[in-house]
């Protein structure tokens, strides 16, 4: 068997790994298996955090840092990319307003405000942008994007004309949406928002129900935070004549992404489909024999347009066997899955709690790509063994 040319594109390993670190793991592996292989390292986003930096480093774009606020309003600076010459902003919301700025005591989805996205958008205007790509895993926030239309200019005002001060958690008293301010900049940039959830903006399975509970909503807090976006939405209809609460995707990141379609116009895509398009990933598919994708959970759910979906669909656009590696994947024998993934393996070791299984994730992905190698190779010489 002449070398096999592997084309390594895994999703980042919630918790444990990001996609840059799982590529190594796989590669470390099987560089130490008896495979005789060349590898190309393709880390893929599908939206969620970290998605950003993944294109910027791929299209080399040039990092900006600028000082924003948090998700509570303190000072911080977060940075963001710009590739295309210039043309193109790529902003991670996680940088500015994501969970992993606050501890966990300081989670609070009814006062924490996406704002400091807003400044980064409004730092790439200055620059002189056309089009702003943002990547919203990862956010602290259940504010339907009131914060990043504040930085913008936007004023959120009640029944009297009193504009509200304890946002998202008054969003229920809004009685009306100034515009006037917004710098009109933005207006006149495409505005493209990665999601890598398909949830709707409200109810069972909406912004507050779904996600706000892991940014720190207890139940009465979710309640009050899903009528408040139904207020927004209701208002945004009113105003602007665009439905914030049917559009596919309005749920991502609280409902910024809702926010964002409805008073910028924004477009909302799946993350992972845009992710490949923009990093050129069809060129090194045609270029390779098999790939390797993964990330933490396998399932159905996967199908429904997370990144080792996207990425084993273009494989198999041409044919190519797909392994997919997971820190869980499905008991039994899963057809729809089987359509995609020649093989589903599980990369733990023996039976441990969660947090080993999430401290070893990458020795583990070690072992497994030297075992896949190692199998590889074994399958290529059967000619000569038998």
């Amino acid at each position: 068997m002449g070398e096999l040319r592997v084309l390594i594109a895994p999703n980042a390993f919630k918790h444990s790994l990001d996609a840059d670190a799982a590529a190594l793991a796989i590669e470390d592996g099987l560089r130490h298996s008896s495979l005789s292989c060349s590898c190309e390292l393709f880390p893929v986003g599908d939206g969620g955090d970290g998605t950003g930096e993944l294109i910027i480093k791929k299209c080399g774009g040039e990092l900006v840092n600028v000082a924003v606020r948090d998700p509570l309003g303190r000072p911080i600076f977060a940075s963001y990319g710009l590739i295309d010459g210039g043309g193109t902003a790529v902003i991670e919301m996680a940088n500015a307003s994501g969970l992993r700025l606050l501890a966990p005591s300081e989670l609070n989805p009814l006062r924490a405000l996406s704002f400091g996205t807003g400044q980064q958008m409004l730092s790439a205007v200055d620059k002189g942008v056309r089009r702003i790509v943002i990547g919203m895993g990862g956010s602290a926030t259940v504010d339907g994007g009131v914060g990043i239309l504040q930085a913008l200019g936007c004023r959120f005002l009640d029944e009297e004309g009193v504009e509200l001060s304890l946002l998202p958690g008054e969003l229920v008293r809004l009685g009306s949406v100034d515009v006037s301010g917004m710098d009109k900049r933005v207006l006149d940039c495409e505005v493209v928002v990665l999601c890598d959830v398909d949830n709707f903006l409200l109810g069972a399975q909406g912004a507050a129900a779904m996600f706000g509970p892991q940014k720190g909503a207890k139940p009465e807090d979710v309640r009050l935070l899903d009528a408040g976006l139904e207020r927004l939405a209701a208002v945004a209809l009113r105003q602007l004549g665009r439905d914030m609460a049917s559009i596919t995707y309005g749920g991502t990141a609280g409902g910024a992404s809702a926010g964002l379609f409805g008073f910028l116009n924004a477009s909302l895509v799946n993350g992972i489909d845009y992710f490949l398009q923009l990093t050129g990933f069809e060129a090194s598919v045609r270029r390779a024999d098999i790939v390797i994708t993964g990330e933490g959970s396998i399932d159905e759910q996967t199908l429904q347009g997370k990144g080792p979906f996207g990425v084993a669909a273009k494989a198999k656009e041409y044919g190519l066997p797909v392994i997919a590696l997971a820190g869980k994947v499905p008991l039994g024998r899963n057809e729809a899955l089987l359509r995609y993934f020649d093989v589903l393996l599980a990369i733990g070791n023996g039976p441990v709690d969660l947090p080993e299984a999430l401290r070893s994730a990458g020795e583990n992905m070690k072992r497994t790509g030297w075992e896949i190698g190692n199998m590889l190779a074994m399958a290529g010489a059967s000619s000569t063994i038998y």
